[in-house]
């Protein structure tokens, strides 16, 4: 919500210019942002006409704020630049507290402004002359605000150490100060904003500091706020265990979010935040199947929204109702005759949003509603009316370049000519939903910016969306149309890409589509993605065409035969027969039909693009009935060819930067064979070695910054996890997160010629039990920004480790014609070779990510 300040400024004007500044007031945090912008506008114009330069740009500052929420981009960015163009003349500069801090209130909306544009260096500037001017006038809450608004668009820019930074600078001088309503405020804005960059923990964190801090303040509205964000992140916290597959975490942290639901609507004096509370808490247990529960609690809510007034607020507690009891049915009765009742009571929650949002012309507000009216016209059957409601909710949100929205409409649009049998619109439909989607990157962790209560899911709003436009691509009449096969492959590579934005919560690079010919004459490019009813499988191979074929079999049975095998071969005490029982059952899913045609393309290098639960079983362990894979081609595997620069390892520049640490440090492990690796490593290519106290995050960017090695080594512990928070390695003086990998490997950033080009983890592994693991693989191989990455699945026996990694240096040293992938193919065989390390547990977990040559 936007501050309000200043309603008495420096000139005094007539009471009706003050009258319409308090009603446009009244009107904005009513949620009725058009009659507040009609009330601004008239403001200003009379301060104009009687020359109140301050309170006319104080109220063109407010007309921006309405514009602004309005998506009226345009009026907006006029409103701002004429209010700031009269604060910062030479006359009307720094001339006092009170003109000062509207010059910071204008400051802070037009970085707002920007970056909704998506200008986020302008809106990095405006923030920071904000903050300055808050602090000059000692307005703490504001200047801790600006610096939370720096940070986010620190992100948007990739500036991640720069934002982490200034979050633990807002952190500890909020710790610094007493305690107080700014400190519980302050705190509870940076564990909100923690929880949407995905940092769940720290989250929680901050925000039981603010219970604390409200508490002693005995603040019920603050108390109120604290455990309604409290909820949400446990929330996010039960969502994210859904996805691990912990069903222990998923059910304590749903207890724990209802909780903090509950006593945010109980201590809750005010009617908005108590109706937030309960909407989410009837939402949650209509999720968790808590019938009961949610049925005891329906009653209060309806008689609390039926006496709102009409705002947005209002549209959006219909529409966040609407959704809950479309839960709530779906999961207690499915959509049936029977409960025909509620889907007219349904109809007409969303009904009356529609007519809400279109009297307050709010086209944001009325699009939701008539595209959520259109879902339920599709659940329920109807279809014609379906298409007709989500096609007007999507000319509303187009009109205003709402790709946040849009993209749900357009996705709704092609399951709706899907089930129609129009396949070819469907396909159209869901084209523009994921070039949409694409065009969204940077903010699709922000897709409910403007109802942040409502938890975003990624695996429910986004990644469904590629998956079932590859499933209408491939099971059309004309299957296997090349055209087709080519736009499947993008999308699953678009997919590959949106998966780790999502993983690091912030797009992570650009990318532009490559040809396999330009990678490598040599390649073979497999792209297998599980898809409800089977296990598809594209085949790229050089100048020849795309090639798909299928296992038809249900996803659940797919992916437990995968996780069964991914589960076994990284136990040295399971049963191999299993092993090679479950390793033979994937490759006839992924390799047989395509032998033919693989050993007549005489490719000798396989690169798999990878999808869900196959990331974390590694393809060189596949096993023929006479042979595993990587005795017959050199193995690699890449986030899509979309993110490969075409450039070979240059070998005759072939110098590798060492580190690690062999100590017991820090309650991980020792490493005894670290330092013999480390030194046999140097007796085969020239190295500087970093060993146990030379270790430190500082020594290895210095040496990276002194001479920009080819080749990063690190022998240490880490874990790779579908969490980025959780992903890292560790160095003598901490853990290196994958955020903060990128900053220290890439040394000098204007030394873009010479980035690493081979980057290897030798003693990480993937975190246990989670399923999408080797996702935090991939994330640490693309934001270290090195060509390829050398990692292990699991933790193996630092002893073999050590012996495997002399041999892949040896190989790369040796000939210059020799891949990276061939040198590691060659590695691993001579480990099959030895009868003491022959089970795949030993040589298979080193998996060759990115550039493969």
């Amino acid at each position: 919500m936007a501050k309000f300040k200043n309603l008495a400024a420096v000139a005094q004007s007539s009471p009706s210019s003050q009258q319409l500044m308090q009603q446009g007031r009244e009107f904005f945090q009513a949620e009725q942002f058009a009659q507040a912008a009609t009330v601004w506008q008239q403001a200003a114009t009379v301060f104009k006409t009687s020359e109140d330069r301050f309170n006319e740009a104080l109220a063109l500052n407010y007309l921006s704020l309405a514009y602004q929420q309005l998506e009226q981009w345009q009026e907006a960015s006029e409103a701002i630049a004429s209010s700031l163009a009269i604060l910062q003349t030479n006359e009307n500069r720094n001339t006092g507290t009170e003109q000062l801090s509207i010059l910071a209130q204008a400051l802070n909306t037009q970085g707002h402004l920007q970056l909704a544009l998506g200008k986020p260096e302008e809106a990095l500037a405006a923030w920071q002359e904000a903050a300055a001017a808050y602090s000059q006038i000692s307005d703490t809450e504001g200047a801790i605000g600006s610096q939370i608004n720096q940070a986010q668009a620190m992100q948007a820019l990739g500036l991640y150490r720069r934002a982490r930074k200034t979050l633990e600078q807002v952190e500890i001088s909020l710790q610094n100060q007493p305690n107080s309503l700014i400190k519980a405020t302050g705190l509870r804005s940076l564990g909100n904003a923690l929880r949407v960059s995905g940092e769940l923990e720290k989250s929680r964190n901050l925000l039981q500091q603010s219970l604390k801090v409200s508490q002693e303040l005995d603040s019920n509205s603050a108390i109120s706020a604290a455990q309604l964000g409290l909820g949400n992140t446990a929330r996010a916290i039960a969502q994210r265990a859904i996805v691990l597959k912990n069903t222990a975490t998923e059910k304590a942290e749903t207890q724990a979010a209802l909780d903090a639901y509950q006593a945010a609507a109980e201590i809750s004096s005010s009617s908005k935040m108590r109706l937030q509370a309960q909407l989410n808490q009837f939402s949650l247990l209509a999720g968790s199947r808590q019938f009961s529960e949610a049925e005891s609690l329906l009653p209060a809510i309806q008689l609390q929204i039926e006496q709102l007034p009409a705002s947005r607020r209002s549209v959006y507690a219909r529409i966040n109702l609407a959704h809950s009891l479309l839960s709530f049915v779906n999961n207690r009765d499915k959509l049936t005759n029977n409960n025909q009742t509620q889907i007219t009571d349904v109809a007409n929650v969303l009904a009356i949003a529609v007519q809400q949002g279109k009297t307050l012309k709010d086209q944001r507000a009325e699009s939701y509603a008539l595209g959520s009216l259109g879902e339920l016209y599709e659940l329920s059957k109807q279809s014609q009316e379906a298409q007709n409601l989500t096609q007007q909710a999507l000319v509303l949100a187009q009109s205003m370049n709402a790709s946040d929205i849009a993209y749900r409409w357009q996705w709704q649009l092609g399951r709706l000519l899907k089930d129609r049998g129009e396949k070819k619109e469907a396909i159209k439909a869901y084209s523009v939903a994921v070039e949409t989607l694409q065009s969204l990157r940077s903010d699709l962790v922000a897709i409910n910016r403007d109802n942040p209560d409502v938890q975003f899911s990624f695996r429910e709003s986004v990644e469904p969306v590629y998956r079932e436009l590859v499933d209408l691509l491939i099971t059309t009449e004309d299957k296997n149309s090349q055209e087709n096969l080519r736009q499947a492959r993008q999308v699953i590579e678009s997919l590959q890409l949106a998966e780790l934005d999502n993983f690091f919560q912030e797009a992570c690079l650009d990318a532009k589509p490559v040809q396999i010919d330009q990678v490598d004459a040599g390649a073979a490019i497999i792209y297998p993605i599980i898809l409800k009813d089977r296990l598809a499988v594209i085949l790229a191979l050089p100048q020849s065409s795309l090639r798909l074929y299928s296992t038809l079999k249900p996803q659940q049975e797919i992916e437990s035969i995968v996780n069964e095998l991914q589960q076994d071969i990284g136990r040295l005490a399971a049963n191999n027969q299993q092993v090679l029982q479950s390793s033979q059952q994937v490759y006839d899913w992924l390799i047989r039909p395509a032998e033919a045609e693989l050993k007549q393309s005489n490719a000798q290098t396989l690169v798999f693009v990878l999808d869900g639960l196959l990331r974390n079983v590694p393809m060189g362990a596949l096993h023929d009935g006479q042979q595993y894979l990587i005795e017959k081609y050199s193995i690699a595997v890449t986030p899509g060819l979309q993110l490969l620069p075409p450039q070979p390892l240059a070998r005759e520049e072939l110098e590798v930067l060492t580190a690690g640490i062999s100590k017991e440090r820090q309650g991980f492990s020792e490493l005894p064979n670290v330092e013999r690796e480390l030194q046999q490593i140097n007796d085969k290519v020239p190295s500087r070695i970093l060993l146990n106290q030379e270790f430190t995050n500082s020594n290895l960017q210095k040496e990276i910054k002194l001479s920009p090695f080819p080749v990063v080594h690190i022998a240490t512990h880490g874990q790779f996890s579908s969490q980025a928070e959780k992903t890292f390695v560790l160095s003598w003086d901490g853990v290196i997160n994958v955020k903060d990998l990128d900053s220290l490997l890439r040394g000098k950033e204007e030394d873009l010629s010479r980035p690493i080009e081979l980057l290897v983890f030798s003693a990480c592994e993937t975190a246990e039990g989670d399923s999408r693991a080797a996702l935090g693989l991939a994330g640490i191989a693309v934001r270290a920004g090195a060509r390829s990455t050398l990692a292990t699945l699991w933790k193996v026996s630092d002893n073999s480790t050590a012996t495997l990694m002399v041999r892949f240096y040896e190989e790369l040293a040796k000939e210059s014609t020799v891949s990276k992938a061939e040198a590691l193919r060659r590695a691993q065989l001579s480990l099959l070779q030895e009868r003491r390390y022959k089970i795949p547990y030993f040589w298979a977990p080193y998996v060759l990510v990115g550039n493969w040559r």
